[in-house]
């Protein structure tokens, strides 16, 4: 047994020049099949930590996942506004025990802007209910202050006291800037690796006073209200975008759900946060199998690349195959050997993947992390990653069967007579 072993790392390396392109071939294939695995995780934690300890987020009537994706992963525009009657209807409920006000609507250079209260910095929760923390400064107080996202503050290089202006509407279009009213930054967020990273927070008093001299969406010509005299105007907001609630006690929370959505004054919707995840990993899930099908194709186009390399190499090898006859291999022995091959390969091809990955999500990893808020894990191994590896391992053995068996089956005298 032990001699067939190291006639089989051996012969390996006599053909080394096919051994590695056809380890690199696995190895490829298995990386790409594991990364897909560890990208839907990814994407799946991502998501899920990006908002905790909320028992209900309320809105406009709409789809729960559209609601979901606007006023927590700020993706999307919101339909309609909740009027501030209802939010403090909702606020004032037996039941409830705190609320966190969403204004959107503006943006500074690509980012969102979110209008709420103080709430948000004592309430909010990410991740395992981890509590937001400034990396410096204070949450705002004076009107005309700003506390932004850690990504925020790192891509375009603000500091504390630094001065901006808001522009009116979301994306990376151009828009109305309000430049009468500027802001200083007042508060810097610890990264979180959530959507929280990418957003600039202004106070709900903020969002009305930058609006005081706007109409339907423009600012009102001649009408000029500088910026030290907002505090003359009532700045409690009309509407807001949304709510973010907690319960004294979550037993009641479908009691409130049904309350609200059943509110006969306004149309709203309430709805449990891992209900509208819920949605989406459906959604997610389509595109999911899509890429391990992909995958899986990849990795059954390697493993017949083994087959031909095996199948190749016989007509190489039957002299070599046939001297080891000579000397006393049984059959079984020579299927023994080319199939031991094949599991070096897709052994190795699979390990060599695994360091790929690891390899790749360690320069991905920052570049996710900052452009999307995906936390890509750089090196773990799960239940399912090594499934998937075992899986290629036992796929080499098992493909190589049919090369084995031919050989093993070659007389004796094919690969000792000369060919004329």
């Amino acid at each position: 047994m032990l001699t067939l072993v190291r006639l089989a790392f051996r012969s390996a390396g006599n053909r080394r020049t096919n051994f590695w392109l056809t380890l690199l071939s696995i190895a490829l294939s298995t990386s790409l099949l594991l990364a897909v695995q560890r990208g839907q995780q990814a994407i799946h934690d991502s998501f899920t930590r990006a908002v905790s300890g909320t028992d209900l987020i309320v809105g406009a009537r709409t789809s729960p996942l559209q609601l979901m994706l606007y006023a927590v992963f700020r993706l999307g525009d919101p339909t309609h506004e909740i009027s501030w009657q209802s939010y403090d209807r909702i606020r004032k409920h037996p039941l409830v025990s705190w609320t966190i006000p969403i204004a959107l609507g503006d943006s500074h250079k690509g980012f969102p802007v979110l209008g709420t209260d103080r709430n948000y910095f004592e309430h909010f929760r990410y991740g395992a209910r981890e509590k937001l923390q400034l990396a410096e400064g204070k949450p705002f107080h004076e009107v005309f202050e700003v506390v932004l996202g850690a990504e925020v503050a790192r891509k375009l290089g603000y500091r504390l006291g630094d001065r901006l202006t808001l522009t009116h509407g979301t994306g990376d279009a151009p828009g109305i800037e309000h430049a009468d009213k500027p802001f200083h930054v007042s508060g810097i967020l610890a990264p979180t690796g959530t959507p929280v990273d990418r957003t600039l927070h202004i106070s709900l008093d903020a969002m009305t006073a930058i609006h005081l001299n706007w109409q339907s969406g423009a600012p009102m010509p001649g009408v000029n209200i500088p910026a030290d005299k907002v505090r003359a105007f009532d700045l409690q907001p009309e509407f807001i975008t949304a709510t973010l609630v907690g319960l004294k006690s979550r037993a009641g929370v479908f009691n409130l759900q049904r309350d609200i959505n059943a509110n006969e004054d306004e149309a709203l919707l309430a709805v449990l946060p891992a209900v509208a995840l819920n949605q989406l990993w459906r959604l997610l899930d389509i595109v999911t199998r899509t890429l391990q099908a992909l995958s899986a194709l990849v990795l059954v186009l390697s493993l017949c690349g083994l087959i031909t390399a095996l199948l190749a190499s016989l007509e190489q090898r039957q002299r070599e195959l046939a001297i080891l006859r000579a000397v006393g291999a049984r059959p079984l022995d020579l299927l023994f050997l080319l199939v031991l091959e094949g599991a070096l390969l897709t052994a190795g091809g699979a390990c060599a993947g695994y360091g790929l990955l690891g390899l790749a999500s360690a320069l991905a990893a920052p570049v996710l992390q900052n452009q999307w808020g995906i936390v890509w894990p750089i090196a773990r191994l799960t239940a399912d990653e090594l499934q998937l590896m075992a899986l290629v391992a036992v796929a080499g053995p098992l493909t190589a069967l049919w090369p084995a068996w031919r050989a093993s089956q070659r007389a004796l005298a094919d690969g000792l007579t000369p060919r004329l």
